[in-house]
């Protein structure tokens, strides 16, 4: 039988734990507390035996006060795990800003957070066998601008000509199956049609008949640090490495897709 062990059992990762047992694998998870069926992430000793037992591991977890909290812990039983399969789910903000230009995996890595690129690094050094899959903005039920919409915090801003990428949720899931059969490497898994972020407001508003926020500078929009870090960086995620080599395609190739799937 196949097993999964995921480091990190959050949003995206609990959306693909869902998928592979629908398809009857036997899935272990870690998180901090060890909720539920989990495992605790600081009992070394259940970790370890799941380790040695997994057919194909993944960690969601991002970098903590400047390191990988997997790597610093379980690193070295991860490279020699026997495990046939190893990814990592990384950011494209490993990137950088690039003035609203089109990135590949080719690219050179240059983000503002020195601990992602070095993680983004080092997941893809670890293994021969390892996939590290950057990732922009992700959405999906529960985590949407209909959401935020509906709640009242949404936000249109005067940014011209900046241009942001994106994920559902489902389609990460679909990405990292779909390498099962593929050749390690970095791929981007970004849907097909980057836009500015209004554009989703405003699809949102209109698919809730709600009323557009007004359109407001960032300093008028009195936005958190991390809400005003989104808007630092202006890029497009090219996604064809992932397709050619991979053979996965989006099943929400745009916002609109994406959105209608999550009412």
């Amino acid at each position: 039988m196949a097993k999964m062990l995921i480091f990190g059992m959050g949003y995206a990762a609990g959306r693909l734990a869902d998928r592979l047992g629908a398809r009857g694998w036997d899935v272990a998870g870690t998180t901090r507390d060890g909720r539920g069926d989990s495992i605790a992430f600081t009992d070394t000793s259940a970790v370890l035996g799941a380790l040695r037992s997994a057919t194909h591991i993944l960690s969601s977890v991002p970098p903590v006060d400047g390191a990988d909290p997997v790597l610093a812990r379980y690193g070295e039983a991860i490279a020699l795990a026997p495990a046939t399969w190893v990814g990592y789910l990384s950011s494209t903000g490993v990137y950088g800003d690039t003035g609203g230009a089109w990135v590949d995996e080719s690219a050179p890595v240059k983000g503002r957070r020195p601990d992602r690129n070095t993680a983004d690094a080092a997941w893809a050094a670890l293994r021969g066998d390892a996939r590290v899959f950057r990732l922009p903005g992700i959405y999906g039920p529960g985590r949407s601008i209909l959401d935020r919409v509906g709640e009242g915090r949404a936000h249109r801003i005067a940014l011209p000509g900046q241009v942001f990428s994106r994920i559902h949720v489902d389609d990460i899931a679909g990405g990292v199956i779909a390498s099962f059969g593929g050749p390690a490497g970095l791929y981007n898994l970004a849907d097909d049609e980057p836009c500015h972020q209004n554009r989703l407001v405003e699809w949102g508003c209109a698919m809730l008949a709600a009323p557009l926020p007004p359109l407001r500078t960032l300093d008028e929009a009195d936005l958190s640090p991390a809400a005003r870090a989104f808007y630092a960086e202006n890029r497009r995620v090219a996604n064809g490495k992932a397709k050619r080599l991979l053979g996965w395609t989006p099943r929400y190739p745009s916002f609109r897709e994406g959105l209608a799937a999550c009412r």
